[in-house]
């Protein structure tokens, strides 16, 4: 079997490979399971070193667009496309072209790409929970159903939704056998803050732990639906592998929720890591970033998901636990 995994030199992208080539075999759409014989990476940068270690792993540098016109990707015989590869929701308001190209075309390229191989690869498409929106002048949002009607306020989520109605559409057509996936706001993320206006919910946990000074730029009440990192890739896996019956519509679904709001997360924080850790947070309101982090909903259910047998994590002090657990030299405060 071979995998393609756009974004796959990134955080989700490279977890997404380890758990593949963990299992050394996969099944697709309900399939027997068959040796995995290739993962190949593309991204921008290297892949991590222990994947390029590994001889099943090919490392494909560049822009993905590029790439894509080149003809070098998908390549002949790729049985399944993970697409996570995307420019994030700061990015996509503050450049718009770069939104555009890095989302919408680049996406529809991809899936001509698929089209053209003949052989109906299994697409999964990362999309987002930024495809729902509170529009102006119109109540709060309330729960966010897998058939809620999308309504977004950002042209990322814009961007989002739109591939996830091409998904459907060359699914429909038999080019590929889609599968579109919401994932929830992931945290904790390691290592740099990126792009997206959601990155301060990982900040906020990643730098105090660390002993550096964190903003968090929305009040406490903000609601927000999370999902630590193995939770998500989970979803991505599941959504592979189950049959089209099983599966369903060709409409995307939500993947798993932990709802909270951000005075929980400090709150799970502190007894974590004790009052050293909450007291480096700095609640410094940002306009910009809790306009459009409100826009998107708090309480999101997830019905699809659960008939797949996925889950939700327990609560948001076992996220914190397992991000300490898995990189325990970024920790400096002491943790009980």
């Amino acid at each position: 079997m071979n995998i393609l995994i756009t974004g796959g030199g990134g955080f989700l992208g490279a977890r997404l490979a380890r758990a593949l080539l963990a299992r050394g075999s996969f099944s697709l759409r309900g399939a027997p399971a068959r040796p995995i014989e290739r993962i190949v990476l593309a991204d921008r940068g290297p892949a991590p070193a222990d994947l390029l270690a590994d001889p099943r792993v090919r490392s494909v540098q560049g822009d993905l667009m590029e790439l894509l016109q080149r003809r070098e990707l998908p390549a002949a015989g790729t049985d399944a496309v993970f697409h996570l590869a995307a420019a994030v929701s700061a990015e996509c308001e503050s450049d718009f072209e770069l939104g555009m190209r890095s989302n919408l075309d680049t996406t529809r390229a991809l899936l001509d790409g698929c089209r053209a191989l003949g052989t109906q690869p299994v697409f999964v498409f990362a999309s987002s929970l930024a495809v729902f929106g509170q529009q102006p002048g119109q109540s709060a949002l309330g729960t966010m159903r897998d058939d809620t009607l999308p309504t977004p306020q950002g042209s990322y989520g814009i961007q989002k939704f739109i591939c996830e109605q091409l998904v459907a559409d060359y699914t429909r057509k038999g080019f590929v056998a889609g599968r579109s996936v919401r994932p929830m706001t992931v945290v904790v993320r390691p290592g740099q803050p990126n792009g997206a206006a959601s990155g301060f919910f990982s900040g906020m946990i990643r730098e105090p732990l660390a002993g550096v000074r964190a903003r968090v730029p929305v009040p406490a009440e903000t609601p927000v639906a999370l999902a630590s990192p193995t939770s998500t890739i989970a979803g991505f896996v599941r959504a592979a592998e189950v049959g089209d019956a099983e599966w369903g519509q060709r409409t995307a679904i939500n993947l798993p929720s932990l709802r909270t709001t951000v005075g929980e997360m400090a709150q799970a924080l502190e007894r974590v890591a004790g009052k050293d850790a909450t007291a480096l947070l700095d609640w410094v309101p940002d306009a910009s970033i809790e306009k459009l982090v409100r826009s998107w909903p708090g309480d999101v259910a997830w019905d699809r998901a659960r008939g797949l047998g996925l889950q939700a994590d327990p609560d948001f002090e076992s996220i914190v636990r397992q991000y300490i657990g898995e990189n325990a030299g970024a920790v400096r405060l002491p943790v009980r």
